[in-house]
């Protein structure tokens, strides 16, 4: 049985293969499109324009799919888990299996899969199986993320 998060702010060795995060929903709105479209420069039709993406495959605009991604990303990040002990985000695989349309609520549920020691960069590299879910329990997203997380700071010898 996978182990939850019980706590904030993780070290390291603090994680074990199997546990498991859930994050808070969060409803994806239009602003949140436009937004994503105007730091971006990517207005593509599908996303910004209703009249257009009425015609298309799904009947109306959704959102850009690293809008999704980057979602999940800020949800997971405000668990608080990795506060002040992540050190680097090396790298990610990501699919994008269904859309997300404004007015969906989204959680993001990561599982520990992969723990690799690293103790010359003080720490150890943290993979995490990442879904992104939506209201109605269906997979939206999913991929992986290996981060660096520092380790346990050593003891300061006694005087």
């Amino acid at each position: 049985m996978p182990q939850t998060f019980t706590r904030q702010r993780l070290n390291f060795e603090e994680f074990e293969i199997g546990q498991v995060c859930m994050s808070a929903g969060r409803t994806v709105t239009e602003a949140d499109i436009v937004n994503f479209a105007g730091f971006t420069g990517d207005y593509t039709q599908l996303h910004t324009n209703a009249q257009h993406a009425e015609l298309g495959p799904f009947g109306q605009s959704i959102a850009h799919g690293v809008l999704g991604m980057a979602i999940a990303s800020g949800l997971l990040v405000q668990l608080g888990i990795m506060e002040n002990t992540i050190r680097a985000f090396g790298e990610l695989t990501w699919k994008f299996s269904r859309p997300v349309f404004v007015g969906d609520t989204t959680r993001a549920e990561g599982t520990v899969t992969g723990l690799k020691p690293m103790p010359r960069a003080g720490g150890g590299l943290f993979t995490l199986a990442v879904k992104v879910i939506n209201q109605d329990g269906q997979v939206v997203q999913r991929g992986r993320w290996v981060a660096l997380v520092a380790g346990t700071p050593a003891e300061p010898p006694l005087a």
